[in-house]
């Protein structure tokens, strides 16, 4: 598989635009040889390097990525760690197995995270209280009481709210009803991957900026980078929705483009009006619906946008034309707030597959893969990462075999069918959004 050095674009937008600068590692130069190579920087890329170093303490592993760390999706999305699913629809029976697993799957990498930032001591704005799944209208109250069933069925401890609960909390009238999830973390993205990225075991050498643009599956196997070449027994591929340009899970996977905003940080005035909550999150119970932070630094971030954009950030003038969106949506929500701008808009891409799955496995001989969370990546790309790298090394563990249960990815027609389903899957989220959005 052959790419173009420049094909790996990126941008200042983002929770890292929130962060002091941080030194960028040195792109990797010259020619190496080493056992393990881990491609792909992320929250899956990083989980799966640390595990490879307890694994194989006397032995190099190779840690990849094209861009800077946290200028991918692991970097922007809203933080919210989740550790029990919503599935959109109503309880099914038959699927109680399987509802059991994809949480394991969660608590897992959630518990990995956890123990992470402390022992690290990462300065990310970890908060592990829960969040809040609310609903304002027809569509999002059916899914409440979905919800309410398969968390009672599940045995989730969980605190309902009514509309009061919800303007006591969050200083909205918008939402009818809401569920407090009692577990669960919310975290500034960018600064949980810079510091997982800082605080890697000696034995894993990260390389920024360093794209993999020629893969060779002969033995060993040959990566080629811009100024590198590499030799490896065993290449480990977590580049979620950027696998195809690396010729695996073409036809299976595809990017979705969300786009969000954030407020200049509020006084305490401003905040005094939003409720008893100094820092909480929510997430609209309908999948097209805003998902909505107040942050540990007094910043309201705001998403709502959703599309099929070729798996690629959007200029500054699609932000800007986005960004009418999210004002129309904070102001619908923060009357009282009409007056605070919006500092600035990011985007950012999420790996989704047509029906929902993730990818854990195999791909070729000495060639493995984890990846498409479909949204729920934090934690559950910390899972299978570390998952991945017990799985290559031959472990046998519950995360394992939690992993290698998801349902095969559909098949994805190419283009330009690909292109026209593709835009009618991300658009389908929207159906019957209403005041939700």
């Amino acid at each position: 598989m052959n790419l173009a050095h420049n094909e790996f674009p990126t941008d200042n937008h983002g929770w890292a635009e929130l962060l002091p600068e941080r030194p960028t590692s040195q792109a990797l130069q010259g020619t190496h040889r080493v056992p393990w190579v881990v491609v792909g920087a992320g929250i899956t890329g990083l989980a799966c390097a640390r595990r490879l170093a307890e694994l194989h303490p006397d032995e190099e592993i190779l840690l990849l990525d094209a861009r800077r760390v946290g200028q991918g999706a692991s970097g922007r999305n809203s933080g919210f760690v989740v550790a029990t699913s919503q599935f959109n629809g109503g309880f099914e029976l038959e699927q109680i197995d399987n509802y059991r697993r994809i949480n394991r799957i969660n608590q897992s990498g959630l518990e990995l995270l956890s123990v992470q930032v402390a022992e690290n001591a990462i300065e990310c704005q970890w908060r592990r209280e829960g969040f809040i799944h609310t609903a304002a209208d027809r569509v999002a109250l059916r899914e409440h009481a979905f919800f309410r069933c398969y968390l009672e069925a599940l045995g989730v401890s969980h605190t309902l709210l009514d509309e009061n609960d919800l303007h006591a909390r969050l200083g909205t009238d918008l939402y009818k009803a809401g569920i407090q999830i009692a577990d669960g973390a919310l975290v500034q993205p960018a600064a949980l991957v810079h510091g997982l990225a800082d605080s890697l075991p000696a034995n894993v050498s990260l390389h920024e900026q360093s794209a993999v643009l020629e893969l060779s599956h002969r033995k060993p196997l040959m990566l080629r980078l811009a100024n590198a070449q590499v030799e490896t027994d065993q290449l480990i591929v977590a580049t979620n929705y950027e696998a195809p340009s690396l010729g695996f899970l073409r036809s299976r996977i595809i990017g979705s483009t969300l786009a969000g905003s954030f407020t200049r940080a509020l006084t305490e005035t401003e905040l005094a009006s939003l409720g008893s909550l100094r820092e909480w999150g929510a997430i609209s119970l309908h999948s097209g619906g805003a998902t909505l932070r107040l942050t540990s630094d007094h910043r309201l971030s705001l998403r709502n946008t959703a599309e099929y954009h070729g798996s690629s950030l959007l200029s500054d003038s699609e932000l800007a034309c986005r960004q009418s969106i999210h004002r129309a949506a904070f102001e619908k929500r923060f009357p009282q707030l009409a007056h605070v701008p919006f500092e600035f808009a990011w985007s950012g891409v999420e790996g989704i597959s047509r029906n929902g799955t993730n990818f854990f496995g195999r791909q070729h001989q000495n060639i493995y893969l984890a990846g498409g969370y479909n949204g729920s990546g934090v934690s559950r790309g910390t899972a299978f990462g570390s998952a991945i790298a017990d799985y290559a090394s031959g472990e046998e563990t519950q995360t394992v075999s939690d992993c290698l249960e998801s349902e095969p990815g559909a098949w994805i027609p190419p283009r330009p069918l690909l292109d026209i389903g593709a835009f009618f899957k991300v658009r389908s989220r929207f159906y019957g959004v209403g005041v939700d959005r």
